[in-house]
């Protein structure tokens, strides 16, 4: 199928509000940033041989502070935001614990975060229970794999911690969400899809 990006640009900057649970939320910065989906789209036509399917993308906007919903399930389709959730970032990529990721890498015990192509892999249940493993794509990230990093939900992401402390907490480096919608994240981004994460 021929996706026409300029018809996706125009789909997501025209979406003023995302869905998260049952809260519409606005969440600015995929919708300010175009250069951040162009980006995730050319992810996603460069990864095209290894995907299963291309119908939705997962973009993680690591350039924004950890208290914004971050991590948006886009619809490359008909290039709406279909979801958007909180997402924490590795402890090695924030030290300071400020919110912001600074740093990243792709080094075992770096407990960071890495930027780049994912690709979904299949779900399971683990320590942290509902979860699904990533493959890393690109150099930057190949060892995501062998690090076991992964999206899975955490009791340090929420709502609450937002409102309380300004941020949420920090993962050792997976893409971890709320417990309460991780759900909803390992069904809209299944096996084989595109995940893009940058800063």
């Amino acid at each position: 199928m021929t996706i026409n990006r300029r018809s996706v640009l125009r789909g997501v900057m025209a979406t003023a509000v995302v869905v998260s649970g049952t809260r519409a939320l606005a969440w600015p910065p995929l919708q300010e940033k175009s250069l951040l989906l162009r980006r995730g789209l050319a992810a996603l036509d460069a990864q095209n041989p290894k995907l299963v399917a291309r119908d939705v993308m997962g973009i993680v906007d690591f350039s924004a502070h950890s208290r914004e919903m971050r991590f948006s399930i886009v619809n490359v389709a008909n290039g709406r935001i279909d979801a958007s959730y909180l997402v924490a970032h590795g402890r090695g990529s924030d030290p300071a614990n400020s919110g912001w990721a600074r740093q990243f890498s792709n080094q075992t015990g770096s407990n960071a975060s890495s930027q780049g192509s994912f690709l979904t892999g299949a779900a399971y249940v683990g320590k942290h229970g509902r979860s699904r493993r990533l493959h890393g794509l690109d150099p930057v990230n190949s060892r995501a794999f062998d690090r076991a990093i992964v999206v899975h939900g955490a009791s340090y992401v929420g709502q609450d911690l937002v409102r309380t402390q300004g941020r949420i907490g920090r993962s050792l480096g997976c893409f971890a969400v709320e417990q309460s919608t991780i759900g909803d994240v390992l069904e809209r981004l299944g096996q084989g899809r595109l995940l893009f994460a940058s800063a």
